[in-house]
């Protein structure tokens, strides 16, 4: 089977960052490209959300673009190519897929992600700590559930969901009897934690769940908006009290 637009693409990208192409495409560099990679992940995300199958597979697009033009940036400094990205997939893979291109037989879904953190684990013997891997540029509500799972694997857990409400309650005095403004940061880092742990224990997805929160919040207040009699900036506690259990109901009745 042949591909002849992933072809045509990978050429673009080399007319594009050769001498006669595009002066900015010249000047693109793996670090100048980073915030472009994020962007454009973010944007894909959006449109799963969505459920928006035409912007998804444009913003597919977009993404493959970012990996074919950090892989000629790699080609023109001797470093990779397309073809090794490519194969360093392939084989990655199939290696961590032994029930399906070899002989390892699984009973379920946990057996075949245990084999992946195992099979992965051989493949990156430089690591030494169960921690090394998180990425550093993942949203910080990201990284502490990564954090999390991983702790738990060692068996590094709460007794119960009572000992987390704990936790997280005694987080809230904590950061109630901080004083200095860095002590409350801390703090206050440490109730997100606790909680993130809450969600992890409840097999909530503490992202989606934030996610799901920022658009209620957004919908409710454009709501406030539409319906204030006069500018937000004049309202009352009192008026803005009204407004947000007014707008509160509304949405209700619009799910």
């Amino acid at each position: 089977m042949e591909y002849p637009q992933i072809r045509r693409l990978i050429e673009i990208i080399e007319i594009l960052r050769s001498e006669n192409g595009c002066s900015w495409d010249r000047e693109q560099t793996h670090s100048t490209l980073r915030r472009n990679m994020l962007e454009e992940a973010y944007e894909a995300v959006d449109a799963i959300d969505d459920n928006d199958i035409n912007h998804l597979k444009e913003e597919l697009g977009d993404v493959l673009l970012q990996v074919v033009l950090h892989s000629q940036i790699a080609k023109e400094l001797n470093e990779f190519d397309i073809e090794d990205v490519a194969k360093g997939l392939c084989d990655k893979l199939i290696h961590r897929h032994p029930h399906v291109f070899g002989e390892v037989k699984v009973k379920s879904t946990e057996e075949i992600l245990d084999n992946w953190e195992k099979l992965k684990k051989e493949e990156k013997p430089h690591r030494t700590s169960i921690m090394d891997g998180i990425s550093k540029s993942q949203s910080a509500l990201m990284s502490a559930q990564k954090i999390s799972k991983k702790a738990v694997k060692t068996g590094f857990e709460w007794s119960d969901e009572n000992s987390l409400y704990d936790c997280v309650f005694s987080e809230i005095t904590e950061f109630k009897n901080a004083n200095t403004p860095e002590e409350k940061e801390e703090e206050l880092g440490d109730i997100l934690f606790a909680i993130v742990n809450l969600a992890r224990w409840n097999k909530i997805d503490a992202e989606q769940a934030l996610l799901k929160s920022n658009k209620k919040f957004i919908n409710r207040f454009r709501l406030m908006e539409a319906n204030a009699k006069k500018p937000l900036e004049e309202l009352s506690l009192e008026e803005w009290d009204n407004l947000w259990k007014y707008a509160k109901e509304k949405a209700k009745t619009n799910i």
